[in-house]
């Protein structure tokens, strides 16, 4: 018996237009990426429950379960016991520290303090427009900062932005902000990081570099360079980031 198709009903988008052969679940997780794109459901919110989901879509309730684990899988909702299926947000703390893979030798793998150096909207560079599908001379903010663990600089960070996404963004309000980076962006800004790519490589450290890091010039560094993707797979942060590991180390999970 053929499956049934999602609903054409007004409120719901149109499944994307693709192979026949595509999987109802994945049609129905498309349509759950396009509510949470649109801000239907806020981050911290919770979505409506499977049940109702199935009867929006037309589908079975299991239909709907598949979908929500391959987005819960992707970090972009979160399952709680008892409590429903919510929206993630990078306040969540299994999620908050998602991106950054600096683990320390010893101790308890915990945030960083940070220090922010500068904070200035430009022209954004030929690369940096490239990277972040910018048209050229159109501007971008630059964002400086060190992170320190144990009352030491770790990391020191080039963070470029479209600036069009984020009007009023200071490094005073940057320093302000309590929480996680990307909760600040996330909350105020309404840009939410879901997808990352990164490129690493081994440096050595210029002078002005071994300043700020406080280490020796030549020393050996991780360069870290990572595009951050909002919905849409569209790039929304480009972070070069100078990694000191003498006493740190780079982490990554393999599946």
């Amino acid at each position: 018996m053929p499956a049934d198709p999602p609903s054409t009903e007004s409120a719901s988008p149109a499944p994307a237009a693709g192979p026949a052969f595509s999987p109802l679940y994945q049609q129905i997780k498309l349509l759950l990426v396009k509510s949470l794109q649109s801000g239907e459901w806020k981050p911290g919110e919770a979505i409506p429950s499977e049940l109702e989901l199935a009867g929006r879509f037309r589908v079975s309730q299991g239909t709907v379960r598949k979908a929500i684990d391959d987005l819960a899988t992707e970090n972009l909702l979160v399952r709680r016991q008892g409590k429903g299926t919510f929206v993630a947000t990078h306040a969540e703390e299994q999620i908050q520290y998602r991106f950054l893979r600096l683990m320390p030798d010893d101790g308890p793998v915990t945030g960083m303090a940070r220090h922010f150096l500068d904070c200035r909207r430009m022209r954004a560079p030929a690369e940096v427009a490239r990277a972040l599908g910018l048209k050229s001379g159109e501007p971008a903010l630059m964002v400086r900062r060190t992170l320190w663990r144990n009352g030491q600089p770790v990391v020191l960070d080039e963070i470029w932005l479209p600036a069009h996404l984020f009007k009023g963004l200071t490094a005073e309000r940057l320093a302000q902000y309590a929480g996680p980076m990307y909760g600040l962006f996330e909350t105020e800004f309404g840009v939410r990081m879901i997808r990352a790519e990164e490129k690493i490589r081994a440096v050595a450290a210029d002078e002005a570099t071994a300043e700020l890091l406080q280490v020796p010039p030549g020393s050996p560094l991780l360069s870290v360079e990572r595009l951050s993707h909002t919905y849409g797979d569209k790039p929304v942060e480009l972070r070069r980031g100078l990694y000191n590991t003498t006493s740190h180390y780079y982490r990554n999970e393999l599946s």
